[in-house]
């Protein structure tokens, strides 16, 4: 099964890790470490695809490639 793509990168403003996923707009977490902050955006994954499908919201497919698997895979 395809899943979403997440990024986690380190941000110094915030002093911790940022991990979000592209595909689902807004959709965000915070953490004092990478896997922290994996944890966390997997709780909020769950928590907006819920929230659409409660509202009757379109739920994106997973589409988004970081550009370095599009070239690699050409």
């Amino acid at each position: 099964m395809k899943d979403y793509h997440i990024n986690i990168f380190y941000s110094e403003e915030d002093e911790g890790y940022i991990a979000d996923i592209p595909d689902l707009k807004h959709c965000s977490a915070f953490g004092r470490s990478p896997d922290e902050a994996l944890q966390e955006v997997l709780k909020a994954k769950s928590t907006w695809i819920a929230a659409a499908k409660k509202h009757r919201k379109p739920i994106p497919k997973p589409r988004y490639k970081p550009f370095i698997y599009q070239s690699a895979l050409a």
